[in-house]
């Protein structure tokens, strides 16, 4: 892999994306020296920077040092980058982060995980089986985890890679592996694809990428892959794949076992699990190892991640005045479209029965915003209170119609579900008043301690930049 590139020291432009850090990992690994930028400093960026690797914050032709022998851009980056175009003009070896993965796939025997939803908790899911099952997998995944050292990549042995293929911009179409994990397919990245039958067809595509005889799983329960069933029997008879669909209502007592196994709340992360187990053991991987990995993955970075207590000591509402002590637990979580916000709101209300759901959610890109509005509408049934930040917006993407914006959908959904009490706030400063307003009719006047009558948890959710407000509100 590579061995093509003479100059062994590789340049990242926009090395703090979670695939490609976790790529640069790759290759500080492989003993290359490795270098990066990126618009904005980070963990990720300061994670790097202790493990050797010079990050520069900001993109500028100046930082692409001589002795470069090859130049990996991430996907988002403009065509008219300043470090793209000098790479480019000194006829530098240039990839993609998608097409520099897919040099490693055709180098491992691969396993990759795809789907709308549910990719990083599966690929780590899967990544933990394989280990305890002596496969010793090199792992590239889109979130930390504490089992790699709170890392987002693995080093392992020569033969086998687990990897998480992402559809955006067709990337997994770079891919070539042996296994196949497909989660889910939905109408997602419709900015790239235009239409839902443009990703269908895509995900065919990605199937006929297969190296030959390999393993396809595939989640029966989603309806959208499973209306594709013939195209998808198709495909994979070409590739000699072996194909089996996994489904919590055909197997009942592997979901029951799984329920009693995992430590993680969620009907789509039982789902999840059924899959690597069920591809585990065909493997040839005992079941008891299987079940004793499920159970020890205690979740990822920024899915349902616990990140403390919001400790409230005093309220105050006009000229009414409290003091508590009360803890609200506060988590993170990525869920950005409407699917994956009512899975894992689901998996909130079965953790926590008896409590009030705050969720604080920052809108990911106003043209999914915009295409999803109604699905948007319906996907927060079961939060008690919703607060809508503004949407975040993803440069070189996003062009806002101002008729689908945070602030409408607060509108929208006040009107349609008088269950839900949703606001929208224009300023993070602002949120801590927002809170309070809630929390107040809950307080015991005159209580001892101030204790409140409810308990509450704080759901803080959204791909863009709310996890760095999450350290804010504690």
């Amino acid at each position: 892999m590579f061995d093509h590139i003479n100059e062994k020291s590789v340049y990242f432009i926009g090395i703090g994306g979670i695939g490609m850090s976790s790529l640069a990992q790759w290759f500080k690994a492989q003993n290359w020296a490795v270098f990066g930028s990126d618009i904005a400093e980070s963990k990720i960026t300061q994670d790097l920077k202790k493990d050797g690797v010079k990050v520069k914050i900001g993109h500028k032709k100046a930082n692409l040092e001589s002795q470069i022998g090859l130049v990996v851009y991430n996907n988002a980056i403009p065509t008219g980058n300043p470090e793209l175009l000098e790479a480019r003009k000194r006829g530098l070896p240039v990839y993609s982060y998608p097409e520099a993965v897919g040099e490693l796939t055709r180098g491992y025997e691969t396993f990759a995980v795809a789907g709308a939803h549910g990719k990083s908790t599966t690929t780590s899911l899967l990544s933990l089986a394989l280990m305890r099952g002596g496969f010793d997998p090199t792992v590239i995944v889109g979130t930390r985890l504490k089992e790699f050292g709170d890392t987002n990549f693995r080093l392992g042995s020569k033969d086998y890679l687990v990897l998480e293929a992402d559809e955006w911009k067709a990337a997994f179409l770079n891919y070539s592996p042996t296994f196949v994990i497909l989660t889910n397919i939905d109408k997602e990245h419709l900015d790239f694809y235009k239409n839902f039958g443009n990703v269908e067809k895509t995900f065919l595509r990605f199937i006929g990428n297969m190296k030959l005889g390999g393993i396809l799983m595939v989640n029966k329960d989603n309806k959208n892959l499973w209306k594709l069933r013939r195209e998808i029997e198709k495909m994979a008879k070409e590739k000699s794949a072996n194909v089996i669909w996994y489904s919590l209502a055909d197997r009942p007592d592997l979901k029951s076992k799984l329920k009693r196994t995992l430590s993680i709340p969620g009907e789509h992360n039982l789902t999840n699990a059924l899959a690597v187990l069920m591809l585990a053991r065909e493997l040839g991987i005992e079941e008891k190892l299987i079940l004793s990995a499920l159970h020890d993955y205690n979740g990822a970075w920024r899915r349902f991640e616990y990140r403390g207590n919001l400790n409230v000591k005093k309220l105050k509402i006009g000229s009414v005045k409290w003091r508590t002590k009360t803890k609200i637990p506060v988590y993170d979580d990525y869920a950005h479209h409407p699917t994956e916000i009512d899975a894992t709101l689901s998996a909130f209300r079965e953790k926590f029965p008896r409590s009030k759901i705050i969720c604080v959610f920052e809108p990911h890109q106003a043209k999914r915003l915009q295409t999803l509005f109604k699905e948007f509408s319906a996907a927060f049934d079961r939060a008690d209170y919703l607060i809508l930040m503004p949407t975040y917006k993803v440069a070189g993407r996003d062009k806002v119609n101002k008729a689908y914006t945070a602030e409408n959908l607060a509108k929208k959904i006040k009107r349609s579900n008088e269950n839900i009490s949703a606001v929208f706030c224009r300023d993070y400063k602002k949120l801590p008043a927002v809170l309070g307003n809630i929390l107040v009719p809950y307080s015991a006047k005159g209580a001892k301690g101030g204790l409140f009558s409810q308990k509450f948890v704080v759901v803080m959710m959204g791909a863009g930049t709310i996890a760095n407000h999450t350290d804010e509100l504690l």
